[in-house]
């Protein structure tokens, strides 16, 4: 098992790469997607990728479609630039912790009163 400050590093450096990685796909499923995190196993066989896609739900699944299609060629490029001696097996997953964060901004903007600007005293 690997230490909690290994995983971490671990999950940083897949992040990393595949942040580089993702969009140098020629998939065309695959719209404007951001690598938010990573979370690998405690024994550091699986990496559950979480992704944020801009669009529609029927573009994220086809996006989602599109990653997991490149899981071999992204895991292989992970394998090349880390050198570890087991590549976690990667999954992908929709993260709507950006989705939400949106909405709820869009709510407080909503509900907060207007503020006059310093040029409208004047």
């Amino acid at each position: 098992m690997a230490s909690s400050e290994r995983r971490r590093r671990v999950n940083e450096a897949i992040l990393q790469v595949l942040s580089d990685a993702v969009p140098t796909l020629k998939d065309p499923r695959i719209g404007f997607v951001t690598v938010t995190s990573v979370q690998t196993t405690t024994d550091l066989k699986q990496a559950t990728v979480w992704v944020s896609v801009l669009g529609t739900a029927p573009e994220r699944e086809r996006t989602l479609a599109g990653l997991r299609a490149a899981h071999g060629f992204l895991q292989a490029r992970v394998a090349r630039e880390l050198g570890l001696r087991r590549t976690p097996v990667l999954l992908f997953e929709y993260d709507p912790s950006v989705e939400r964060g949106v909405r709820l901004t869009q709510m407080i903007d909503e509900l907060a009163p207007e503020q006059p600007s310093d040029d409208d005293e004047l």
